[in-house]
């Protein structure tokens, strides 16, 4: 097995293990699901965003991305206003409940992250640990180097 398919073989089982399975408001004690999660992520306070669009870029139907938005709307987390220049067009922005739920989710379940790492024995659990600091390394320089030569091509 190459280095690139033990790679592909285990990110993903890493991922699927520690994923999170809800999201929690910890001042509301709403439960979210991970895709309303992910709604919030596009969300922004100030820039608003609208549901068509929104809806479009996440591969769903309007009415699905109406039904979440309500949702989302009842338990405080978004505003939808329409829009001055266009009334049939629905705008939708973050509360600062919002905010805080996105700000504060992660992909990974740090518990379950906690939960598979203490079933290393202490060597096993830094070895992993050095070799996932070193990836993350590897990721910031592939975007570096991948910014810079972005950069590069739109000055030629």
């Amino acid at each position: 097995m190459s280095d690139i398919d033990a790679f592909l073989s285990a990110y993903p089982r890493i991922h699927f293990a520690c994923k999170s399975r809800e999201v929690r408001s910890a001042d509301r004690g709403v439960s979210l699901t991970p895709h309303q999660a992910g709604i919030l992520s596009h969300l922004d306070a100030f820039d608003p965003v609208m549901v068509g669009e929104l809806a479009e870029h996440l591969g769903v139907t309007t009415s699905t991305m109406s039904l979440n938005l309500t949702r989302l709307e009842r338990a405080g987390f978004i505003t939808r206003e329409r829009d001055p220049a266009d009334r049939r067009v629905m705008n939708v922005l973050l509360t600062e409940a919002g905010e805080q739920v996105r700000d504060s989710q992660t992909d990974l379940d740090p518990e379950r992250v906690d939960q598979m790492l203490r079933t290393l024995d202490p060597d096993a659990r830094m070895a992993a640990l050095r070799g996932l600091g070193l990836l993350a390394e590897a990721a910031d320089n592939l975007i570096r180097n991948r910014d810079d030569y972005v950069e590069a091509l739109t000055e030629s």
